[in-house]
């Protein structure tokens, strides 16, 4: 995996989003910015309806204005703009794979209300293997413009903290010069039969104690590799999507973990991710382990 950060662009607003926010990230990397735009090529039933070349220039133009706009503000990044054609799944899947960061923009439903994830884009985010953000385009006076001064949240699911996930939130954190807000959710086990209502507060307790003593364990490691990075916690009682999508409020990145699971109907992402997708105005960073 090459130190790059790449972006899907197909000519939106939101591809244009997902470019200028990836060009601040490449630039506190210190790495190049590649846009990226996959045309149907003759050989794709749905390329048969165009003219290839036609294709090729509307690729052109999209990477050329994306390429213009980001060099406004980043005068002197380092950008490869690339015209590829293919499936626009398979190729962006090919690229992650060459990048450490691939990001893609996503059609937002205006205020707080959150993400429309398009087909191509949760394609790519079930199977992708690199780290990979979501960015949609937020008006300038919308209420959920995010502010410098925003940490990063993440979501941590406890007992097995994902190392993955942990990591990519303290470096992002770090780089960006903001602190960190760890979210746990967990609810009790189901109980079963009558006059269980005495045991449920004493069970509450015990597992309230236990989240949070595998929270500190999660941690600890992390806050000496950064001691810089101002850490908060919040281990309670809710759930995690829910309790995701409220912090999300105040954030400048959300970050999750999705677990790769074989599925007869193929690869997909879970309630969890589905959800703080489609209802935090924030970008949100999913980090692939398992």
């Amino acid at each position: 995996m090459s130190q790059i950060v790449s972006v899907g662009i197909d000519g939106s607003r939101e591809s244009l989003a997902a470019a200028n926010w990836a060009a601040d990230e490449a630039l506190l990397r210190g790495c190049p910015l590649r846009l990226l735009h996959v045309f149907r090529d003759g050989d794709a039933p749905a390329a048969h309806y165009t003219d290839p070349e036609t294709e090729r220039r509307a690729a052109g133009v999209a990477l050329h204005r994306a390429a213009e706009q980001v060099r406004l503000n980043h005068p002197r990044m380092q950008i490869d703009t690339q015209p590829q054609p293919g499936d626009p799944v398979e190729e962006l899947l090919a690229a992650g794979e060459r990048s450490a960061l691939m990001v893609l923009g996503s059609r937002g439903l205006g205020g707080l209300t959150g993400f429309i994830v398009g087909s191509v884009s949760l394609a790519v985010l079930a199977r992708a293997r690199c780290p990979l953000v979501l960015v949609r385009a937020v008006p300038p006076d919308d209420p959920g413009t995010l502010s410098s001064a925003d940490d990063v949240v993440v979501g941590l699911d406890l007992p097995e903290a994902r190392q993955e996930v942990l990591g990519f939130a303290f470096a992002c954190a770090e780089r960006y010069g903001c602190g960190l807000r760890i979210v746990h959710s967990w609810s009790l086990p189901p109980l079963f039969g009558p006059g269980t209502t005495d045991v449920v507060p004493a069970l509450m307790e015990e597992v309230a104690t236990g989240r949070q003593e595998a929270m500190t364990r999660a941690l600890e490691s992390w806050k000496e590799v950064y001691p810089a990075v101002p850490v908060s916690s919040e281990c309670v009682q809710g759930h995690p999507a829910q309790d995701l999508v409220e912090a999300s409020h105040q954030a400048r990145l959300v970050v999750v973990g999705l677990r790769h699971r074989a599925s007869r109907l193929g690869a997909h992402v879970g309630p969890v991710v589905h959800s703080v997708l489609h209802h935090t105005a924030a970008p949100v960073a999913v980090v692939p382990h398992g």
